[in-house]
């Protein structure tokens, strides 16, 4: 079974690489000519993506369990209402690790977007030892409910599975994100009938957003962590700051925000939300950003709009359309047709 299961991630590596390489030379063959002078309005960064294998969008069974469109989310939750904190163990008999970080409600059916690097814990849970996610809640943070895997990027997983060894993992954020729905409450307590969901915008940002304002909200956690105190209490925390740096992945499009220094900008406020003054959700916080440059507490987050954009890529649905359909049945087939070959990508690290 070991030797199989080897077999098939070997497979898979390959042809992501055979993807890409074909990427590789259609790129030197074709010259773009939608060039226009707005390619230097943003501060460009290396892509590590050349090509992304069409494994879901060719999986007929994963296209049909979305093909109902989501309901329009007319959410109009507080950042503080619609936030949520992760919290993951995995343990084994050698040792335990855990991670802590932020999400939020983006459907009032209990979707919660939060970042890759967070939700990977939740692909440990096929492979020997324990794995404990939970979702806690309000102010202190409150264990409350249980949640499964709806979508984790794959492309970001087999580029970045080393990271869940490094003790202080860094990265551009790209293609971090991923899904989550809330499945139980905890203790037998009874779920909601609507959950506090925030309003989305996935509108391409324009350069003119540079320099406005925004509101960012976490469970930064980082005080906790330096002192130790593992135990203190975990709350919720939302500032006002603004956009002072616009970047892109090679799209031309702003990909990629940076936030002013706030007092959310610590470890544990990846995944939280950035918001405009109308409060709709205009990015998610993927890692910490130029302190000496922007303030202490800078943050960087990936945009909405790159986000939709790369989900269909990836799935052939928008982030909206993500969002609905069965979600129990979605969840069961990505776990069928990825999860073991992203689960073994993370084992491999975990055991070096």
């Amino acid at each position: 079974m070991q030797l199989l299961t080897e077999i098939i991630i070997g497979f898979f590596s390959a042809y992501l690489a055979l993807t890409n390489g074909i990427a590789e030379r259609v790129e030197e063959l074709f010259v773009h000519e939608d060039t226009t002078q707005e390619e230097t309005t943003f501060s460009k960064l290396s892509s590590a993506y050349n090509s992304i294998p069409k494994i879901l969008i060719e999986n007929a069974a994963y296209q049909s369990g979305a093909v109902i469109d989501a309901d329009s989310n007319t959410a109009t939750a507080t950042p503080l209402e619609a936030l949520v904190n992760i919290y993951c163990t995995y343990t084994t008999d050698d040792y335990t690790r855990t991670t802590t970080g932020t999400g939020f409600f983006v459907d009032s059916d209990g979707v919660i977007l939060t970042n890759a690097h967070v939700a990977q814990f939740l692909l440990l849970e096929t492979l020997n030892g324990q794995t404990d996610c939970i979702v806690r809640t309000g102010n202190p943070a409150v264990a409350t409910y249980e949640a499964d895997l709806l979508y984790i990027s794959p492309a970001w997983v087999q580029e970045h599975a080393a990271l869940i060894a490094t003790e202080n993992p860094k990265g551009t954020g790209e293609r971090d994100y991923a899904l989550l729905y809330v499945t139980a409450g905890l203790n037998n307590k009874p779920m909601p009938r609507t959950f506090p969901a925030l309003p989305l915008d996935t509108a391409l940002l324009p350069i003119q957003a540079l320099y406005s304002e925004t509101i960012a909200a976490g469970y930064p956690a980082g005080t906790a962590f330096a002192t130790g105190d593992g135990n203190a209490p975990l709350l919720p925390k939302q500032a006002s700051t603004s956009i002072v740096e616009l970047m892109t992945f090679g799209s031309n499009y702003a990909d990629l925000m940076t936030i002013g220094g706030s007092l959310v900008g610590e470890q544990g406020a990846s995944g939280g939300p950035v918001l405009n003054t109308q409060g709709d959700v205009i990015g998610i916080i993927s890692t910490r950003g130029d302190d000496a440059s922007y303030g202490a507490g800078s943050l960087r987050a990936l945009t909405l709009s790159y986000i939709d954009r790369t989900i269909q890529e990836e799935t052939g649905f928008t982030l909206q359309r993500n969002l609905g359909g069965n979600l129990p049945f979605r969840s069961q087939l990505f776990k069928e047709t990825l999860v073991p070959f992203l689960s073994q990508m993370l084992q491999r690290e975990l055991v070096q």
